[in-house]
């Protein structure tokens, strides 16, 4: 963790944000009275994961930063559970739920394994 001097330069938040950006030009495209469902739900769930991120690397200690890194994991796997809800309402298509959750699950190894790090060194 020495050799990071900001959150920014965590791959992790990095790939989080540009999920982010996925996730809202593709909730644009859902139907209008889905702006406060789940597509409101989904929103709040893709921001929470890089904003913990971030939040907890600028904690003080390696025990907050894992505990703000298991609530981007919480974050992350609700988003999933839209996704997959919203394919299965029809507002995405099956192509486009894949291509989201791959990217979700490359976050999810991402995270585990700086979870698992951090662990380690408690």
């Amino acid at each position: 963790m020495s050799s990071i001097k900001s959150y920014q330069d965590l791959i992790v938040w990095q790939k989080a944000m540009d999920l982010a950006e996925k996730i809202y030009s593709v909730t644009a495209l859902f139907p209008k009275d889905q702006i406060y469902g789940i597509s409101a739900q989904m929103r709040q769930a893709c921001i929470s994961v890089p904003a913990n991120i971030a939040e907890g690397q600028a904690r003080n200690g390696r025990k907050e930063f894992i505990q703000f890194l298991g609530i981007a994991y919480g974050s992350l796997s609700e988003l999933e559970t839209f996704l997959i809800l919203s394919t299965r309402f029809g507002y995405l298509k099956k192509a486009e739920q894949e291509g989201l959750l791959n990217n979700c699950r490359e976050i999810g190894k991402m995270l585990n394994g700086l979870l698992r790090s951090l662990s380690a060194k408690l």
